[in-house]
């Protein structure tokens, strides 16, 4: 099991990051909520990981925190929901605010999810009521840039010609269907703004927190 990666960062995007390390570079599927957290290219980076292994892919996933990680972990062990539904469930929800749901009982922000309909938000609930105690003492570091290679959210920007197009593609790769993305970014969009913060600022709006 390959439990953290620790490595120069070399490409991000959103859903994925080339991280090398020691010589290799490791194609690092990431929520978007990691993706938040990268630092700028050519920096450091330290990624909590989970090694999927399946007959026909080999998957590496990465997390800014081991909340992320764990929770991870205790989602793909719930009857119907794989690892790219997982991953899809912590890029519109920040971990402990996925736990908050649970604890209220909060199916209609769970519904909202790509990929998550009313049975499967069902089964979340009722599965994860439980599993989450496992969960019990860990925390999310309120600024993880000085330790394991994490940067600022607030300091992040993402370089494109198009930062629309970009982040209706990231929608679109999360599952969300395109006329679903399409209207999502044009709610939010302003001149001037990222990819990433129109990204953000969708999901906040697709997801009420």
């Amino acid at each position: 099991m390959i439990g953290r990666i620790r490595g120069i960062l070399v490409e991000k995007t959103p859903g994925q990051a080339l991280v090398e390390c020691g010589g290799l570079g490791y194609e690092v599927d990431i929520p978007f909520t990691a993706f938040y957290h990268l630092p700028e290219p050519g920096q450091e980076v330290t990624l909590h990981t989970h090694f999927v292994v399946r007959e026909d892919v080999q998957s590496l996933y990465g997390f800014a925190s081991r909340l992320d990680r764990d929770l991870f972990r205790l989602l793909i062990k719930v009857n119907g929901v794989g690892p790219k539904m997982a991953a899809g469930i912590l890029s519109g929800l920040e971990a402990q605010q996925f736990i908050h749901c649970v604890e209220a009982r909060d199916i209609k922000s769970l519904v909202k999810l790509p990929g998550v309909g009313k049975k499967t938000a069902e089964r979340l609930l009722i599965e994860m009521t439980d599993r989450i105690k496992q969960l019990e003492g860990q925390f999310i570091p309120a600024s993880a840039g000085a330790e394991g290679g994490l940067a600022d959210p607030a300091q992040l920007t993402i370089t494109s010609h198009n930062p629309a197009d970009e982040a209706e593609a990231a929608l679109i790769a999360l599952g969300y269907k395109p006329q679903e993305a399409a209207r999502a970014i044009s709610k939010v969009a302003e001149e001037g703004m990222t990819s990433e913060a129109l990204i953000r600022l969708a999901l906040r709006n697709m997801i009420p927190a």
